[in-house]
């Protein structure tokens, strides 16, 4: 049975000034000591930012940017492709 895994991303200010650097976690959920250490850390200040999810015009166009979007001309273009 595979173990419960957690993505949190957490923010937290790194200086005097406002720039906040983001840490995306991925880990153990039953893991008690980084559990432990994240809560610590959101006790300290540190903000969780929840993931946003796409829109699918957004999924889109990462499609697009990451050229998962093939162009077919014509039924022998399509063949070929299928083949490969």
């Amino acid at each position: 049975m595979e173990a419960l895994t957690k993505k949190r991303t957490v923010a937290g200010n790194v200086s005097r000034r406002q720039d906040m650097t983001t840490i995306t976690l991925s880990y153990n959920a039953q893991n008690v000591l980084l559990n432990s250490i994240i809560q610590t850390a959101l006790l300290a200040g540190a903000k969780q930012v929840q993931e946003r999810q796409l829109t699918p015009f957004e999924q889109s166009l990462e499609d697009i940017k990451y050229g998962r979007i093939t162009r077919i001309k014509n039924i022998s273009n399509l063949l070929e492709e299928c083949m490969q």
